[in-house]
């Protein structure tokens, strides 16, 4: 089992990764439960898949649970999903030396985190995150939140896990495009500082295509790692930290266009803003022109979307994409600040970003 800590004073917890931890569930909880008992919130397509494989691990310890399912998707990150949560978890009589178990993808983590933070004025929460994008990105680093009709993870908190168990199994269930958008927040560490790791993702992308066990532990340690580190130097966001928004921008503008559907998941917005971010990067004279070819390349040997027009449907133009790009969080005094790079691993902040020339190679990804 691979374990990697994140040291943070007295909110440090470590972050478990292997196969079939779910069956060894009751064994990390040692030292965390005040009583046996655990609040599990999960989404209906983690319940059908996985579910009764954790609650027969709790029952046979002799933990007693109860179980909130909420709808698969991002429409749940929602104000309404929200105060259900917080009411069920009321109703529920959840203590504040509870445990609450978070477990799903980043939808369902993102929401139990935040009501976690906000219930009693906060409770404990343990990560369980059952797809590949949570597993390296959104159970890791406190970021919990909603969205609103005014964008993506507008409202939220900082507030850490108490505990991250990554049960590498659990990726064998997940569906062909739900994996490979997990993988566009893997190869981000990469493109973001690490041309080694980005290079070791390239020469084994065919195994971590076909979910080779060993391959994933350690695309998802080493990325768990990155991320450590980096949360660990700016826990709330004030520099280091915003280089993870790599190609984040342009994604987050993607989904609002989308209205947050199934036409872009999010990984997907990822990848392709990631993309859009070296083509800037290029346009600027920062990077070479073969880097945003290489990486295009490689997404595409993944099977992924790698350029806006390969979302379906109509989308705005790129005058309307930079207007929604402007409700980022990362917009500072009315200017937008970018992840950009200066070759593969080398990746900056850049800070008030000409938006004509962020509209070109838009326009470009529109029309390939």
């Amino acid at each position: 089992m691979k374990k990697v800590e994140v040291s943070l004073e007295n909110r440090s917890y470590d972050i478990l990764i292997d196969e079939n931890l779910i069956l060894k569930f009751p064994v990390y909880l040692e030292g965390l439960l005040n009583r046996k008992f655990l609040a599990i919130v999960t989404d209906t397509n983690v319940e059908n898949l996985h579910l009764s494989r954790l609650l027969t691990t709790l029952k046979n310890a002799g933990i007693e649970t109860k179980v909130l399912s909420i709808k698969a998707g991002e429409s749940s990150k929602s104000w309404e999903t929200l105060q259900a949560t917080v009411d069920w978890m009321l109703d529920n009589k959840i203590e504040r030396n509870d445990l609450v178990v978070a477990f799903g993808g980043g939808v369902v983590g993102d929401l139990v985190g935040f009501a976690a933070a906000i219930m009693r004025r906060g409770i404990q929460f343990i990560q369980c995150p059952t797809s590949l994008l949570a597993q390296v990105d959104s159970s890791v680093g406190g970021k919990t939140g909603i969205n609103t009709s005014h964008g993506k993870n507008l409202v939220g908190a900082f507030y850490q896990p108490s505990l991250v168990i990554s049960d590498i199994s659990t990726l064998k269930t997940l569906e062909e495009r739900d994996f490979l958008a997990g993988y566009g927040e893997v190869a981000k560490y990469g493109l973001l500082g690490d041309y080694e790791f980005y290079c070791w993702l390239e020469e084994n992308a065919e195994n971590i295509r076909n979910r080779d066990i060993h391959a994933l532990i350690k695309a998802v340690a080493h990325s768990c790692e990155m991320k450590s580190a980096i949360v660990i130097a700016d826990e709330k966001e004030q520099g280091e930290r915003a280089l993870l928004n790599l190609g984040h921008t342009f994604c987050h503008a993607l989904e609002a266009a989308t209205g947050y559907s199934e036409r872009m998941l999010h990984g997907e917005g990822v990848a392709i803003g990631s993309v859009l971010a070296f083509d800037l990067s290029a346009k600027m004279g920062l990077t070479s022109q073969e880097d945003p070819t290489r990486i295009k390349k490689h997404f595409e040997d993944m099977g992924m979307m790698n350029s806006i027009n390969n979302i379906s449907g109509t989308l705005p133009n790129a005058d309307k994409l930079v207007e929604l790009m402007f409700q980022d969080k990362k917009v500072v005094d009315g200017k937008l600040n970018l992840i950009l790079a200066k070759g593969i691993g080398k990746a900056f902040i850049a800070r008030d970003v000409d938006p004509n020339l962020i509209k070109d190679v838009i326009n470009n990804s529109l029309a390939i």
